[in-house]
């Protein structure tokens, strides 16, 4: 797991949403130029009475804030992800320890890049995250397979079967590989491209419940 970056978590900017008493937790990661503020309202879809921690991609790409490079659409530097997957794993660290949340069940949730960051640190770092949200979510790590014994994990995959953005086969190999390696994989699909739906909602809603 990589440290935090300088500054520590002070100054990584992120939002605390305190919840109610016994909740659990809930990591709201934005996609591509969304923001550590708008993705909070996910988590009120899927269970207002969580805690929300929401910190912000700390890579730039023209000016949007991301949570790792790429080099194209769909083409990721998979050196980066598995760095900014242990700077996100040392952030929910740190943060449960700043925030006295040591003991609270904690679910990422992330659309796009930010379900691609949370897949990744789940899968490289299982024993700070466990539990991830995907929506319209791929396989992070391209033709690599950095993956350790990912058993406990539990990954919810919520995908449009025609989103080119984020294309099946790489969905695919997102399932059988993370499967292979001991996670529980649930696969969601739906007609239509990159987004989320009601549909994908209330399936999420009822995962988060479980």
């Amino acid at each position: 797991m990589s440290a935090l970056p300088e500054g520590g978590l002070a100054a990584w900017p992120h939002v605390l949403v305190p919840g109610e008493a016994g909740a659990p937790v809930l990591l709201t990661l934005h996609g591509t130029g969304g923001t550590e503020t708008e993705i909070t309202a996910l988590a009120a879809a899927l269970d207002p009475r969580a805690t929300v921690l929401s910190p912000r991609g700390r890579v730039r790409e023209g000016g949007a804030a991301r949570w790792f490079r790429r080099m194209g659409e769909g083409v990721f530097d998979v050196d980066d992800v598995i760095v900014r997957a242990g700077e996100l794993a040392a952030f929910i660290t740190a943060a449960r320890e700043e925030y006295a949340l040591a003991d609270a069940p904690l679910t990422a949730v992330g659309f796009s890049n930010g379900a691609n960051i949370a897949l990744a640190t789940a899968l490289l770092h299982p024993g700070v995250l466990t539990r991830v949200v995907a929506f319209s979510g791929m396989y992070p790590f391209g033709d690599r397979d950095p993956i350790g014994d990912a058993t406990g994990v539990e990954l919810l995959l919520l995908n449009g079967t025609g989103d080119p953005m984020a294309p099946a086969a790489s969905v695919d190999v997102l399932a059988r590989t993370a499967t292979e390696h001991g996670a529980s994989v649930t696969r969601n699909g739906r007609p239509g491209g990159h987004g989320i739906d009601s549909s994908e909602l209330q399936a999420a809603k009822e995962w988060v419940a479980r």
